[in-house]
Formats: structure tokens, C-alpha cells, sequence
């Protein structure tokens, strides 16, 4: 266990990963250390055969997890070595050669802009603090297209109403300023007059609390935003991410620059942004009624 607590240290204090990537790792590394004591006895990690390695993606495999979570496993456990190379206690990595498992493609179906227009155009938010905070968090969410975690870690001064601008801070501490809407930044100030009359506050300088004064979790902030969106769509999947999705999508649709797009969702790379520049249904169908030869014969 030495070893993984070093390599959570330095990717928690030089690489500047976040709470939840460190946690994953350490659930990943732990589990596969378990493994290979009650399968294969003790053994240290410079003499980990690529075998056993196999054998674990098949016992994962047969326990049910899915092509994703065992790449993710796969992923902690590579950079794990690398980190053992590092420090010069491994000179092979047996992941070296080992390919990630295909996973099947799955189609995110992004709100529509009427769903969500339905949402926040009509009233079911309580006139008190959550159902102000409530509204305010969904109009977040699809307005500046930011990450569950990253509304959790916003603190009172990331919003500036007079700039109309909230500075949030991404993956590995990376800041970018978005632009706010004036509907969002008065919803913001009427969320820190209700807000400022909360009793035995925890967290001062958070700014999403709960009625007890404390920071919200990631599960509250799904479960509502679940909640919520559920009274407009019977999409099977209503996250937070999905807000994401559907700013990216609504704003490409509508002829943003994808370049635009990276920067206001907080990408580092332009590949990451590009899975939202798929082409909707409504654009192919009068492209296809345009052009194919055979539509323009049934219209004459």
C-alpha cells in the first residue's frame, strides 16, 4: 500500500488532480491489489505478469462491469506503473501492449431547446431558498455548460454581476471566464439575499449550500437536477452532464464556432468538443428532402 499512497500524492499534490480522480484511483489500485493477494498470494509490483493482469479484466468482466469501467481501471492501474518507472522501482510497464477493450457507442440525446425552455420559462420553483437555489443551479448548468463538480467548488466571489461573468475553475485548476446572462445574474442576486438569511452557515464561502448551511454533494445536486427535468422529458438519462451536452449542442446548432465552444466548456483539446457537432435530425431530413433525386420526384 506504500506505494499507491506515493502515487496518490503525487498526482494529488504535482499533477493537481481532483478529489473524485483520486478517489477513483485509489478504489481501482485497491481492488486490484485485493485481487491479486486472494488469487495469486502476496507479490510485489515489479513482478506483476501481464497474466494476471488478464485475469483480472476476465474476473471484472464476469462480475459485470462494462467495457468503460474496465478501461478506466486498465487506465489507473497504467499510470500507476508509469509512476513505479518514475521512481525507477519498475523498468517494465506490463501494460505496455495492452489494448483497451471496444465498448459499444451509446447516442446522448440532448434536450430539446423546448424542453428546457418549458423548464426554466415556466414556474416550478418554490418562491424560498431552494427553490431559488434550484433554478439558479439549472440555469447554471445550461447557460455556462459547466461540470457537476465544478458548481459544487464555486464560491460567492466566482460571479461577478457587474461584469456579468463567473470565473470557474476546471479540470487541473485550469480558470476560464464565461459570460452571463442578465436573467442569470438576477437570479444570482436574488439567491444571496435568501442565502444571507441561513443560520450557522459551514461553509461561507461556498456558494451552493443546503438549508443546513452546508455544501451540497454531488449525489443532492444529480438527484435534483434528475428531479427537475423529469417533470419535461422522459429521456432516460437526466443529468447534469446532460445540461452540458445540450448547451454544447444548442449552441453549435445555432452556428457558434466550435473553437468558441471548447473554450467556454473548459476543453483541452478541440477532439473533445468535436462529439457535439453531430448533425440533428431536423438538418438531415431537409437536406435530404432538398437533394435526394427521388424526393424531388415525389414533390413534382
Amino acid at each position: 500500500m506504500e506505494h499507491i499512497r506515493a502515487f496518490l500524492d503525487y498526482i494529488g499534490y504535482e499533477k493537481k488532480y481532483s478529489v473524485h480522480t483520486l478517489s477513483s484511483y485509489e478504489t481501482d489500485l485497491t481492488q486490484f491489489s485485493s485481487f491479486l493477494k486472494n488469487e495469486f498470494g502476496e507479490i510485489v509490483w515489479n513482478e506483476v505478469p501481464y497474466s494476471y493482469i488478464r485475469s483480472w479484466i476476465v474476473y471484472l468482466s464476469d462480475g459485470g462491469c462494462s467495457s468503460a469501467t474496465i478501461n478506466r481501471k486498465i487506465t489507473s492501474l497504467k499510470s500507476f506503473y508509469n509512476f513505479l518507472i518514475k521512481i525507477k522501482y519498475c523498468t517494465v510497464n506490463p501494460l505496455s501492449a495492452h489494448k483497451a477493450l471496444k465498448k459499444p457507442k451509446k447516442v446522448q440525446i440532448p434536450f430539446s431547446e423546448q424542453e428546457l425552455s418549458k423548464l426554466l420559462g415556466g414556474s416550478p420553483f418554490s418562491d424560498d431558498f431552494e427553490g431559488i437555489r434550484d433554478q439558479f443551479m439549472l440555469e447554471l448548468f445550461y447557460t455556462t455548460g459547466m461540470r457537476r463538480a465544478e458548481l459544487i467548488g464555486l464560491k460567492v466571489h466566482s460571479i461577478d454581476p457587474v461584469s456579468a461573468s463567473i470565473r470557474i475553475l476546471g479540470k487541473r485548476n485550469k480558470e476560464r471566464l464565461v459570460p452571463l446572462l442578465p436573467q442569470v445574474v438576477e437570479i444570482y442576486l436574488k439567491y444571496l439575499g435568501q442565502r444571507s438569511q441561513i443560520e450557522h452557515v459551514k461553509d461561507q464561502d461556498v456558494l451552493f449550500l443546503t438549508i443546513k448551511g452546508i455544501k451540497m454533494s454531488p449525489s443532492l445536486v444529480y438527484r435534483l437536477i434528475n428531479l427537475y427535468l423529469s417533470a419535461v422529458s422522459n429521456k432516460v438519462k437526466k443529468s447534469p452532464h446532460m445540461l452540458r451536452h445540450s448547451f454544447a449542442t444548442h449552441l453549435l446548432n445555432e452556428g457558434a464556432d466550435i473553437n468558441s465552444v471548447k473554450e467556454l466548456l473548459g476543453h483541452s483539446s478541440l477532439a473533445s468538443t468535436q462529439v457535439y457537432t453531430h448533425t440533428n435530425l431536423k438538418e438531415l431530413k431537409n437536406v435530404f428532402r432538398a437533394f435526394h433525386p427521388r424526393s424531388q420526384d415525389d414533390s413534382k
